[in-house]
């Protein structure tokens, strides 16, 4: 059973696209590439490794768009192949999770969503900085932040625990804060 109908124009890009039709598939990559790229590169925090996610995701869509059911829209789709791909690149990099499973963690320690709040004015400058914080801080963060994951999902896609996630968000945020006032 599908979600989306086939009046929805994504939903007949790709069946389109599943015919083979280039100038669907182009348009696909039109409507979707620069929130797709911006998404790489947050996680990845690398231009040149997210264009390279970019690349494989859209032709990883394109190989296997026999698989989309429709059961979700095509952009959100697409998405999950890139955050999996970004995630991919990352390990490949032997990205280091600090797993704190094993220690306490006094969540009453997290940062004020006021004075977080405060800080994220101007978006640009978060994102700039982000950018600095080690690639597990800066992932959870992201995928909180940008992407709309909740910290159960995030550990999914990760392979971590939702305890480990809310402790990197925590630490991650602090340490943003903490690059942001300097």
């Amino acid at each position: 059973m599908t979600l989306y109908n086939n009046t929805d124009k994504t939903w007949q890009l790709a069946e389109l696209c599943k015919q083979g039709n280039r100038k669907a598939q182009q348009e696909v990559y039109s409507l979707y590439a620069k929130a797709m790229y911006n998404t790489a590169l947050r996680i990845v925090g690398v231009q040149e490794e997210a264009e390279d996610v970019l690349q494989e995701a859209f032709l990883d869509c394109f190989l296997k768009i026999d698989t989309f059911r429709g059961e979700s829209t095509l952009g959100a789709w697409l998405k999950t192949i890139v955050v999996n791909k970004a995630i991919a690149k990352l390990r490949a990099r032997k990205a280091i999770f600090e797993d704190i499973e094993n220690h306490s963690v006094d969540l009453r320690e997290e940062v004020s969503e006021d004075d977080f709040e405060e800080k994220v004015e101007m978006v640009d400058k978060i994102k700039k900085t982000l950018s600095q914080l080690p690639s597990g801080f800066r992932l959870v963060l992201s995928l909180y932040l940008f992407d709309g994951y909740d910290h159960q999902e995030i550990g999914s896609i990760l392979g971590i625990s939702e305890v480990t996630s809310r402790s990197q968000y925590i630490r991650g945020k602090a340490r943003l804060l903490e690059l942001l006032k300097n």
